[in-house]
C-alpha cells in the first residue's frame, strides 16, 4: 500500500507561480511511475505530467508544456510539480498519483492522494 498526501495549493493571480508537492510513504518500491492530474468543477479528471522513478522520462499534456515541471526527490519520497505562468484555466483540484509506469491514464495508476486546489485569478 501507497499512501500520498498533496500540499502546496493556493490562490494566485494570473501569470504567477505554485509549486505542488506529493509526499509518499507505505511501499514506495511499488511508485515506480508518479504523476499529477487535475479535476475542475464539471469536468473530467485530466492528466498534467507523469515521471518515471529515476526522473529521467517525463511526459506533459499539451496545455501545460514548457510552464509545468515534473520532478522527484526519491531520498525523500517526494514528487514536485513547479507551475510558472498559471491562467485561469488551470483552476482544478490536482491529485498525485503513483504507478508501475510512465501513463497519461489514470486508470493506470493504483494510489492517489486527497487533492489540493489551485486557484488562479484574473
Amino acid at each position: 500500500q501507497v499512501q500520498l498526501v498533496e500540499s502546496g495549493g493556493g490562490l494566485v493571480q494570473a501569470g504567477g507561480s505554485l509549486r505542488l508537492s506529493c509526499a509518499a510513504s507505505g511501499r514506495t518500491f511499488s511508485s515506480r511511475a508518479m504523476g499529477w492530474f487535475r479535476q475542475a468543477p464539471g469536468k473530467e479528471r485530466e492528466f498534467v505530467a507523469t515521471i518515471n522513478w529515476s526522473g529521467s522520462n517525463t511526459y506533459y499534456a499539451d496545455s501545460v508544456k514548457g510552464r509545468f515541471t515534473i520532478s522527484r526527490d526519491n531520498a525523500k519520497n517526494t514528487m514536485f510539480l513547479q507551475m510558472n505562468s498559471l491562467k485561469p484555466e488551470d483552476t482544478a483540484v490536482y491529485y498525485c498519483a503513483a504507478g508501475p509506469r510512465l501513463a497519461g491514464n489514470p486508470n493506470d495508476y493504483a494510489y492517489w492522494g486527497q487533492g489540493t486546489q489551485v486557484t488562479v485569478s484574473s
